[in-house]
């Protein structure tokens, strides 16, 4: 009997130790802190970055719920290390950071899910009807330990949503953001940063052009690539506009566009557009007009460009039939707003040719003077000895 009663004594010991270590006991750095109360939805702040998204929620509260880092995880994948967030308690306040890649892969690892949506353009887009923005949305959610019929713990559920738009004023300097996200916490999520604009000097596009203090000479071909780096390969770059202005800033000042949709000018030529994670164009160097008095014509260039679905690029390439001719025009009124507008480095075209090219010229219009003197030379000479010829024929005959 008194054996009985210790194996049963242990037996309730072990449970009692069971259940204590399933009550989550508080971080010294969680004691005293002012966030050490039930969870609230601002406990959450959520960051949409080009490459990882990060979520950050305090972890007091998580303790005060009578949970730990252990018990949290996302979308319920609680047998996926990948899926855990990482404690820091030398933050002010302690957080559980969640990081994940938004590649394909990683996406799938912790069911996060994605979704391409559509929507009518605004603003400096509003000539585009259908402008796309990827959405990345998930939960961290809790795991209730309570191995009974019923619990006193309250479920923890952190939503969380990024968004991305996939439609940007880019050029070959810096870049700017804009989006929106939507979560329990609204952030900014934005691609942009994975674009650049680079400028060539080959069709190759291998050789960067440099552009000399004396300007390039008119006519000069330059090719200009749009780029998307680390990037999931879900997406590729479509070029929906690209134009020139006289000022680094688009916005009241003149402009000229190179291409709009399916119209362009005479001398754009394009390349490679939705097809790749990268567009190519080219197109012939000019100057502006209001700069004939000035020996260099200085104007930036700017390319509104998109990112689209793989799937999906060949419908939202610009319908050619309808698409109307653009003109240049002046004072032009933009919703800075919708979109961070940014300014290329100075592309400056002189107002002569070069010497080289003028003294090539020279050359060859002289070579053919030359040429025209003396084949009309030899023809006198031939006529001269026909004509003498004749004379003396003339002469023996009579």
């Amino acid at each position: 009997m008194k054996t009985y009663r210790t194996m049963r004594l242990a037996i309730l010991v072990c449970q009692l130790g069971l259940i204590l270590r399933s009550e989550a006991q508080s971080p010294t750095a969680c004691i005293t802190h002012e966030t050490n109360r039930p969870p609230e939805n601002t406990d959450i702040s959520v960051t949409c970055g080009t490459e990882y998204m990060q979520m950050s929620i305090y972890i007091c509260p998580v303790y005060n719920a009578l949970y730990n880092e252990s018990l949290m995880a996302l979308n319920g994948q609680f047998n996926k290390a990948e899926c855990f967030g990482t404690p820091d308690f030398t933050t002010d306040p302690p957080v559980l950071k969640f990081n994940f890649s938004i590649n394909a892969n990683a996406l799938d690892v912790c069911h996060n899910r994605l979704e391409i949506t559509s929507d009518v353009g605004t603003g400096i887009f509003s000539d585009f009807s259908n402008v796309q923005s990827v959405n990345i949305s998930g939960v961290i959610s809790s795991l209730d330990p309570s191995a009974g019929t019923i619990t006193y713990r309250q479920q923890i559920l952190y939503m969380f949503s990024c968004r991305y738009p996939m439609q940007y004023l880019v050029n070959n300097t810096e870049l700017g953001v804009s989006g929106v996200s939507l979560a329990v916490r609204d952030n900014n999520g934005t691609f942009i940063s994975t674009l650049s604009m680079h400028l060539y000097k080959d069709r190759e596009y291998t050789e960067s052009l440099i552009v000399p203090p004396t300007g390039l000479n008119l006519k000069t071909r330059i090719y200009v690539a749009v780029k998307a780096t680390n990037l999931t390969n879900r997406f590729n770059v479509l070029l929906d506009r690209c134009y020139a202005s006289t000022h680094p800033f688009p916005s009241n000042s003149t402009f000229y566009d190179l291409f709009v949709g399916c119209t362009r000018d005479g001398q754009t030529h394009m390349q490679l557009n939705g097809d790749a994670q990268n567009a190519h164009f080219s197109f012939e160097a000019f100057r502006f007009v209001e700069h004939k008095n000035q020996t260099v014509s200085t104007f930036y260039l700017h390319c509104v460009t998109r990112l689209c679905q793989v799937s999906q690029c060949n419908d939202l390439k610009p319908d050619c039939s309808s698409r109307r001719k653009r003109a240049v025009q002046s004072n032009q009124e933009e919703d800075n707003n919708s979109v961070a507008t940014v300014s290329s480095p100075a592309i400056s075209v002189s107002s002569q040719t070069s010497a080289a090219a003028s003294e090539s010229r020279y050359d060859r219009t002289l070579k053919a003077v030359i040429g025209s003197l003396g084949f009309l030379t030899i023809l006198f000479v031939f006529i001269a000895v026909c004509l003498a010829l004749y004379i003396r024929k003339r002469k023996i005959m009579q």
